[in-house]
């Protein structure tokens, strides 16, 4: 069958919901695709985060063979045992006492909320329910989390919006300290802006609000779903900070692309969650779990996050060393291996130029083109990557003389 048979097909059985690059992938290996005419593609989106290991990881695919040819699915009216011993690596290697699975970001983060509302309702709070989010964020596409997301072009066409929801500038404390009340439950907020446009915040923000949800008694609530499982060098983004949340939620990368999310807290907050208010059928099932305990299992392995680190500043410094030749490079900004640079004009042309030059990468935020590749990415697909770059940008015009 044609790939223009496929498209046909797509177009009359699938939704129509997302802009799709016109080519289709069918393998992968390392950090590098193949589309259904052989072509190969270097990966500088990685699933937008989703794929650590990358594709075809050895000890991923073992293990999910592994648990495919013994149990898939069970359901949570059981004990799982693979479910419990991701429980147990997540804890002992995070601030966090208990863990609830789901399946996606926008899950998690719904599951987070609840359980922020739940918390205050079980002290007899009940007008403590109001959340304070962050302008340009994102949480997820569901009802809940679209009133969370800072972002109106999200929410637009699913009004009313769902109330008790406040967004402020992010990065400001002075403005979030005037928008937490005696309403608040919750602050939530990314560690870095993702799909805002990787925006990183300044040095002592995380800290203050750290410190000012502590003061006020509400909840902090960190969206690691794409900043989480190593991306910026630490296992959790907020590790950087030197602060601790009540709350975090997991997603994207945790299981290695098998969709898995996670709502991970203190004790004193996850026990308000008792049988019977939050469930889910396919959370932290066996499947599931054997890819989520393989790909920590690497992540945690000696040296693993300092080459994640040592990558990710290689990457920053031949990013920067673009910006020096190309003024339509306006910034260079990120952490670790969660990388972008801020164009001077709109980022989509030059995403495309960059696919058809062999290199996927991602444009977020009109005008800022992510980089997100396989955290085993090496200083030579960089290299590669970065080539391809300077080519399309010289193309675009502008490039300084020597």
């Amino acid at each position: 069958m044609l790939d223009e048979d496929f498209v046909t097909m797509n177009k009359q059985y699938v939704f129509d919901t997302y802009g799709r690059a016109p080519i289709m992938l069918v393998s992968g290996r390392g950090c590098r695709v193949m589309d259904s005419k052989g072509r190969e593609y270097l990966d500088f989106i990685g699933g937008l985060a989703a794929c650590p290991l990358g594709h075809a990881h050895p000890k991923l695919t073992e293990a999910i063979a592994g648990q495919a040819g013994r149990l898939i699915h069970v359901s949570n009216l059981f004990y799982i045992e693979p479910q419990i011993r991701l429980a147990k690596l997540l804890v002992e290697n995070s601030f966090a006492d208990k863990v609830f699975f789901c399946n996606s970001g926008a899950e998690a983060n719904e599951g987070a909320i609840k359980m922020a509302r739940k918390y205050f309702h079980d002290r007899g709070q009940h007008d403590r329910y109001h959340v304070v989010t962050m302008e340009n964020s994102f949480h997820g596409r569901t009802l809940a989390t679209l009133a969370a997301t800072g972002q109106s072009k999200y929410r637009r066409g699913f009004e009313p919006e769902t109330p008790g929801f406040s967004h402020v500038p992010f990065g400001n404390i002075d403005a979030l300290r005037n928008a937490v009340t005696k309403a608040t439950a919750a602050v939530i907020l990314e560690p870095i802006q993702g799909e805002g446009g990787v925006r990183v915040p300044p040095s002592d923000f995380m800290q203050k609000v750290r410190e000012l949800c502590t003061e006020t008694g509400c909840l902090m609530i960190l969206d690691e779903v794409q900043t989480g499982m190593g991306r910026t060098g630490k296992l959790f983004a907020h590790e950087h900070f030197g602060i601790a949340p009540d709350v975090m939620t997991l997603a994207k990368g945790l299981a290695g692309g098998v969709p898995m999310g996670a709502v991970t807290a203190v004790d004193g907050v996850a026990s308000c969650l008792s049988p019977g208010t939050h469930a889910t059928t396919f959370g932290g099932n066996p499947l599931a779990a054997a890819a989520g305990i393989a790909v920590l299992a690497e992540l945690l392995k000696d040296g693993f996050l300092e080459q994640v680190t040592s990558r990710g500043e290689y990457l920053r410094s031949r990013l920067k060393d673009l910006a020096l030749q190309h003024p339509i490079v306006k910034e260079v900004r990120g952490l670790g291996l969660m990388m972008a640079i801020e164009l001077a004009v709109p980022g989509a042309e030059l995403a495309a130029a960059m696919r058809e030059a062999g290199v996927l990468v991602n444009c977020t935020a009109e005008t800022v083109l992510r980089f997100l590749p396989p955290l085993i990415v090496s200083e030579d697909e960089i290299d590669e990557m970065i080539g391809k770059l300077d080519g399309e940008l010289r193309k675009m015009g502008g490039a300084r003389k020597p």
